[in-house]
């Protein structure tokens, strides 16, 4: 009985549910490099090459151990373009008896691998993807009868199941569960982020890079320098240098951002831990190990595996329990066109700019960059939702529909009626004058208001609280914001209105 195993882009583990079992002598493994899922959003190149290199290596690595493999190129002459043409045309080569995947991470291509029985008149089993360390049904009985799905309660479940930072009496370590206050730390002068890791290129990466110069060099996104890991021997090497030489001082400086520096103490692991070259638990050991180890501290232990443990879970959580009608819900009607300039940096905003040429250049921005410069942004101005996802999902090498749309129709644009934020993430020019030195080398003051000078951020801060006024003035942690304004004399506020709409006129117009 023979099977064709189908591998996606971000399903390069080893430990892959659909691999299990193999037969080496019946089973066929199928990798596909596909133009429709490379271009249903124009991916950035460095996104497609790192990918493409990532799948090639992991298919060499299965063929030394001696399994068949059929590996399409995207420039192979017989390429058809779509993951249900070519398992059709590796079902004619093959004649397998039946069809084995592993679930994929975006709920339109479910949907597609659901159909395939019927269409292809072959079995096909759909397999649960055991990597995640909390399956579906897991998260949706936690969510059962729940007004509210906060993170911080699932995190501390997660903590318990896994033994993660868990004392002997079941405690969380340090008496806290979560160190967040300490970890919101302005950059010091001079701040520059410590050396990284640059990987040297095989002859399989160096023949990805050129396909993609010739196939993607339109699309938003430098290709190269190219210094991203390609197999998991090298994304475990990247992990380990984080752990050794940045994880001590990641905690205190997470939030903060810096001109000209991308990374910071960042750790760069999100893109192999979401195609699958890392797996969660390992990292999180691993972090916990450095604390056990007196090499990293607590807050800056804790913080990392949240996002991993607790952040990356929850929301996979949150995107399943949800769609499909998740992915159509846009609570603040926000519906304005995504302006030019976040594909050209051409703004007058510096951090705007920066974010953007971080983006540009690297494929990568970090959360405080995407959360409070981008995504803040984009949720004052009313920015189109679908338009902002769509904008996240094509520029970053770690993006992914299941972890991105929550992410930024949730978290950043407050879209989704309060699921994952209680509050809307938003904030004037004087939180990214605290946390940044981008105000210095802008032309707008983040200390004006009103007037030719004054940041975008602050009169578009005010204005969107004030159009929303109905949803968040009973917000329970919005009180004093509110009051804030209530106290502002007529004029004052009649003045921050004019200046919001000259704000967005002149967005509109491509003169911000």
């Amino acid at each position: 009985m023979s099977a064709l195993r189908l591998i996606l882009a971000d399903q390069l583990s080893h430990s892959i549910s659909s691999l299990q079992a193999l037969e080496k002598s019946n089973d066929t493994v199928l990798f596909c490099e596909v133009m429709e899922e490379a271009t249903y959003v124009p991916h950035h190149p460095k996104k497609i090459a790192f990918l493409f290199s990532a799948m090639r290596h992991f298919a060499a690595e299965l063929e030394a151990q001696g399994i068949q493999v059929r590996y399409i190129k995207l420039d192979a002459p017989q390429n058809t373009g779509s993951f249900t043409s070519e398992v059709a045309r590796a079902i004619n080569a093959l004649n397998p008896s039946r069809v084995i995947v592993t679930e994929p991470g975006e709920y339109r291509v479910l949907e597609t691998f659901k159909g395939w029985q019927a269409l292809l008149g072959i079995p096909v089993e759909i397999r649960q993807d055991t990597r995640f360390l909390a399956n579906r049904e897991e998260f949706a009985a936690w969510a059962k009868g729940k007004k509210q799905l906060r993170m911080e309660f699932f995190y501390r479940e997660m903590r318990k199941k896994y033994s993660i930072l868990i004392e002997a009496d079941q405690k969380p370590t340090g008496g806290e569960w979560n160190y967040d206050k300490e970890n919101r730390k302005p950059p010091k002068s001079g701040m520059t982020s410590p050396a990284r890791i640059s990987h040297k290129k095989s002859a399989i990466t160096k023949e990805v890079l050129a396909l993609v110069k010739n196939c993607f060099s339109h699309h938003f996104g430098k290709l190269e320098p190219f210094h991203y890991a390609v197999t998991r021997d090298q994304a475990i090497e990247e992990l380990e240098h984080f752990i050794t030489h940045l994880l001590p001082n990641f905690g205190d400086y997470q939030d903060a951002m810096v001109a000209g520096e991308a990374y910071l103490y960042h750790s760069l692991i999100s893109s192999y831990l979401n195609a699958g070259l890392l797996l969660p638990l390992e990292i999180c050991q691993l972090a916990e190990t450095a604390y056990r180890a007196h090499r990293a501290p607590l807050n800056a232990v804790e913080g990392f595996i949240r996002q991993i443990l607790g952040w990356r879970e929850y929301i996979r959580g949150i995107y399943w329990h949800l769609m499909p009608e998740y992915g159509t819900r846009n609570t603040l009607e926000a519906t304005r066109p995504l302006p030019d300039f976040y594909w050209t940096a051409e703004t007058h905003m510096f951090c705007i700019a920066e974010t953007i040429r971080h983006t540009r250049e690297h494929a990568y921005s970090h959360h405080i960059q995407r959360l409070m410069i981008t995504g803040n942004f984009a949720l004052l101005a009313g920015l189109d939702v679908k338009q902002v996802q769509n904008w996240y999902l094509a520029v970053y090498s770690d993006a992914y529909e299941w972890v991105e749309m929550p992410n930024t129709l949730g978290m950043a644009l407050f879209g989704d009626d309060g699921v994952v934020a209680s509050k809307p993430y938003a904030a004037s020019g004087k939180y990214i004058h605290r946390m940044s030195n981008y105000c210095g080398k802008c032309q707008y003051d983040p200390n004006e208001m009103t007037g030719e000078k004054a940041c975008p951020f602050n009169a578009l801060y005010w204005d969107f609280l004030v159009r929303h006024e109905d949803k968040f003035r009973g917000n329970q942690r919005m009180p004093y914001v509110f009051s804030t304004w209530d106290k502002f004399a007529p004029e004052k506020q009649t003045a921050i209105r004019a200046q919001a709409l000259k704000i967005i006129e002149r967005m509109t117009n491509g003169h911000l």
